[in-house]
């Protein structure tokens, strides 16, 4: 019972990417308050070189509806300001000369409605790498059945198996994007 138990073991790592990888979607929704992942990855051309945010300035929330990124380097303040400006963000930074700062407007329900469908499409995409993953071990266990590794019974049971690890890891794909609606629909 042990060989199929040992390949979706094994494999949690990937069930955990999938999940990871929505999540960080997921916090790149904009919800009306403001939130450093909001911003941290957007990419700024800095001496030559596509560079997140994070990795030059730090970004700090003042005010539940502002942002404000202090580049290290003085010299790159505008290249952040710029790379905001043509991101999908649709904000306008305001630097002063030392800092930006960003000022989150109240979100209208259209533009709630518009963040909901946008989250389900992540969602989504999740649940097909999740559905993917459970092919490849499905794939693999019916590999050793072939190779007279395992038994019928060992396969059918680990086919089982693999049901309810990518069941637990779609509830929790579930809870994450409930949490996230609830979050975007919240005024």
């Amino acid at each position: 019972m042990g060989a199929t138990k040992d390949i979706i073991s094994g494999n949690g790592e990937r069930f955990r990417g999938a999940l990871g990888h929505f999540q960080i979607e997921a916090a790149k929704l904009r919800t009306g308050r403001a939130h450093p992942s909001l911003v941290e990855d957007i990419q700024v051309d800095y001496y030559g070189s596509k560079t997140p945010i994070k990795q030059i300035a730090s970004v700090t929330v003042p005010e539940p509806r502002t942002l404000v990124i202090a580049p290290w380097d003085q010299s790159s303040l505008q290249a952040v300001a710029e790379a905001i400006r043509s991101s999908d963000l649709g904000l306008n930074p305001a630097d002063d000369g030392h800092v930006i700062r960003l000022s989150l407007p109240q979100l209208t329900e259209d533009r709630r409605r518009e963040l909901v469908k946008a989250l389900n499409t992540r969602a989504e995409d999740a649940r097909v790498a999740i559905r993917n993953i459970r092919e490849e071990i499905w794939k693999e266990i019916q590999s050793l059945e072939k190779e007279g590794l395992i038994g019928e019974d060992e396969k059918f049971s680990g086919k089982d198996d693999l049901q309810k690890e990518v069941d637990r890891w779609n509830a929790e794909l579930e809870t994450v994007r409930k949490r996230k609606e609830e979050d975007i629909l919240t005024v």
